[in-house]
Order: structure tokens, then sequence, then C-alpha cells
């Protein structure tokens, strides 16, 4: 199947008719797909790093980040070169392919244009895959990060159209589409996806796939996170998700983006070794590999490792996968590396202003 033969003209009422689909037609038809287009048994693996965390002016009301919820979360600067590097190495030498990089912003302010390309050339340098989320970025910011080499950009439009105003409310559903949008057009590589469990129908969650199939061209990475209940924002009390229901809601984004790379992400340090392996059959294919992702936690890699040895997976390039059993430990590359990394843990690049 090559891009132009797939669909992005999904009716709702279709994505609803897949998500109500007994669960074994639902899952041996995202599993045949699947397997038609990617190897069954190879994970990718990504690291994510928060390189400028707290004091976000939105309203997302998952978001710890968010300065208008009090979660005890330390506001940090925009981090030192040297460290994001350290944490580059680490990620790398553990396995990971790609590194995520982060900061808790509305939009990246100009001047801080010059740092963040120079991060993204010295990363690539390192040999992995970058990608960044910065919030939103206007035509111009876009050209800049693809002229440094920026492989990803993340910009998760989280929730359906209808639902997405009871979720955030200072910024709007456009100005996402608009930023995924001046990211196509700069030619870097979308990434989008969204979060499931705070409070949507199966209706919304349908209606969000929608929105993501029905793109231009579909995203190259789509990351579909379970919320994770932070104390001090306004989901904390959140009723959990039926699991089963996030497992839909993998095979059905496999079933309409069959050529996108599914991402279990956040929310994973919650789910059972059972639900993961579901995921993995459902089409999930890509994971964030690493102890804390933004600022929730996640599994340890060696926790990952043992579970894919269990489910007989590798991760992309099968490099991490013998480490164990060549003696060497995963957590000793990156305790070297942390040990690195505490030594600039007070540095930050100082942009002017949280």
């Amino acid at each position: 199947m090559s891009q132009q033969q797939l669909r992005h003209d999904w009716r709702r009422e279709e994505i609803e008719a897949l998500f109500a689909l007994p669960m074994n037609d639902l899952l041996f038809k995202a599993h045949t797909l699947h397997r038609q287009h990617f190897n069954p048994n190879e994970i990718q693996v990504s690291r994510l790093l928060s390189i400028k965390t707290g004091a976000c002016p939105e309203d997302c009301k998952y978001c710890p980040q968010s300065a208008r919820y009090d979660t005890g979360l330390e506001q940090e600067r925009l981090l030192e070169l040297e460290k994001v590097l350290t944490e580059a190495r680490s990620a790398k030498a553990a396995g990971a392919t790609r590194f995520c990089m982060g900061a808790a912003w509305r939009n990246p302010k100009q001047r801080d244009m010059p740092y963040l390309t120079k991060i993204v050339k010295e990363v690539k340098a390192l040999g992995l895959e970058t990608c960044m989320t910065l919030g939103m970025l206007n035509p111009q910011q876009a050209r800049e990060l693809a002229d440094a080499g920026l492989d990803y950009y993340n910009h998760n439009l989280d929730t359906s159209p209808e639902f997405y105003g009871d979720i955030i409310t200072t910024r709007t559903y456009q100005d996402r589409l608009d930023t995924l949008a001046h990211v196509r057009a700069a030619g870097m590589k979308v990434c989008s996806g969204g979060i499931v469990g705070m409070g949507e129908t199966v209706t919304d969650r349908a209606g969000l796939l929608q929105q993501l199939a029905n793109m231009p061209k579909h995203p190259d990475s789509v990351p579909i996170n379970m919320l994770v209940k932070v104390a001090g924002t306004p989901l904390a009390q959140q009723q959990d998700l039926d699991p089963l229901e996030f497992v839909r809601t993998i095979a059905v984004a496999r079933i309409i983006m069959p050529l996108s790379r599914v991402r279990l992400s956040a929310g994973r340090e919650k789910m059972t070794d059972e639900l993961q392996a579901m995921c993995f059959f459902a089409g999930a294919n890509s994971i964030f590999y690493g102890c804390k992702l933004l600022t929730t936690t996640n599994p340890e890699e060696n926790d990952d490792m043992a579970l894919f040895r269990r489910l007989g997976v590798n991760p992309e390039q099968g490099q991490v996968a013998l480490l164990e059993d060549e003696g060497v430990e995963i957590t000793s590359a990156v305790k070297h590396a942390q040990a690195v990394a505490d030594k600039a843990n007070s540095r930050f690049y100082d942009a002017g202003a949280l």
C-alpha cells in the first residue's frame, strides 16, 4: 500500500462501526493489516526529555505543567546544551533510535530559535533521529527547525473537535491543525495523536482518529496516551477508562492509518504486561523508553526489555535486546550517563524568562 492508496475520507460512522466490532474480529483485522506493513515482532523505541518544564500558560485540564494548577511541579528553564546531549547519549546507549524533546510553552519565542536549532544539530550528530514538541509554530519557525534537520514535530490534537472545548480553552482546535500544516509544509514528519480516558465518549475517540486519518498525509507517528491523573489538575479524579477500550483505540488507529507508527505513550506504567501485549498485537509498534516522560513516570528500561523477551519482540534495529544476554546491564550505561548529568543539573540555558 502506498501513501496514495491510503484513505483520507473516513466518515465518523465508519470508524464508530470499527469500534463496535466484536473484539476478536477487531483484533484480527488490525493485526492482519499490521503484519502486512510492519514486522510484528519489532518495536520502535524513543526517549523523551523535558528541556523546559512547567509554567505553561495554557489550561489543558490533564497537564501538570500548566501554571494554572498547583501540582507541586518544580519549574525549570531551558536545559543547558551539554545536559541535553548527556541525556541523548544515555538514550542512545540504552537503545533508543529517536530522541524527543519537549518544552512547556504555548509557542517558542523567536529569541529561542537559534538555541533550539543548535540542539537539533548536536543531537542529530550523535546519530539519533530528532523530535521536538514546543507548542504552536508559525511557518518561519517550522522552516528553521526543518532546516536544522529536525526529523519529527509532535503536536497532538488531544481529542475530538466536539470534546476539545471541555479540555482546553486557551488555544483552538484550528490552532493545532494550523501548526501541523506548517510542519508538513516545511517537510518535517508529523507526530500527532491524543489522550483517552479524559471522560470522552466512543464517538469522541472515533472523532479524534477521524481527524488524524483525514489529514492530507497520515501522521508518521500516532501517540495514543492513557490519561495520567495528576493531583491538582482538574482531571485528577476522572474515572478510569476500561483497558479494553484503550486496546480498541489502538486497533482502530492501526486499521485506518495502516502505515503510521502507533505509539504507546503516557500511562504505560499503570498498564499490565498483558494489556501492553494486547496493544502490540492490535498494532502498536512504538514506545517511549525510560523511567520518565516529560513529568510523569514510565516503566524502567529493564522492565521493558524483560517484557520484550517474554513476548519474543525486539527493539527496532535489534541491538538492545542482546545487551543483557552479553552480560551488559542496560542500566550501567544509563547510570554512567546519569552521573555526568547530575553534575549539570543546576545548569540551564537562560532564555530570559520561564
